[in-house]
């Protein structure tokens, strides 16, 4: 597990968050980040970004390109290896 402090986001409260000592959700910030297109990506709409710059910090944000402004996940680095490997294996 990576501690939500090393995590390549920047953190902030949630609009609906109370101020009732702990009620709270935190949001990430993934706005700053830059993206990368597959270089197999067609146009066709079938299309996976991710953020390379900050696959070091052991979390890989991803998204779908043609929703930019939806939700991005962070995969574990691991997760993300596992899952070029598995892509990139022809037949399976």
């Amino acid at each position: 597990m990576i501690p939500a402090r090393d995590l390549p986001v920047r953190w902030r409260k949630s609009s609906y968050s109370s101020n009732n000592n702990g009620a709270c959700v935190e949001i990430g910030d993934l706005s700053s980040v830059a993206w990368t297109k597959s270089r197999h990506s067609t146009n066709g709409g079938d299309c996976l970004e991710w953020a390379p710059t900050r696959a070091r910090t052991g979390a890989v944000p991803i998204r779908d390109s043609k929703n930019p402004e939806g939700p991005a996940l962070l995969l574990p680095a691991p997760a993300w290896t596992a899952f070029l490997r598995l892509v990139a294996t022809p037949g399976d």
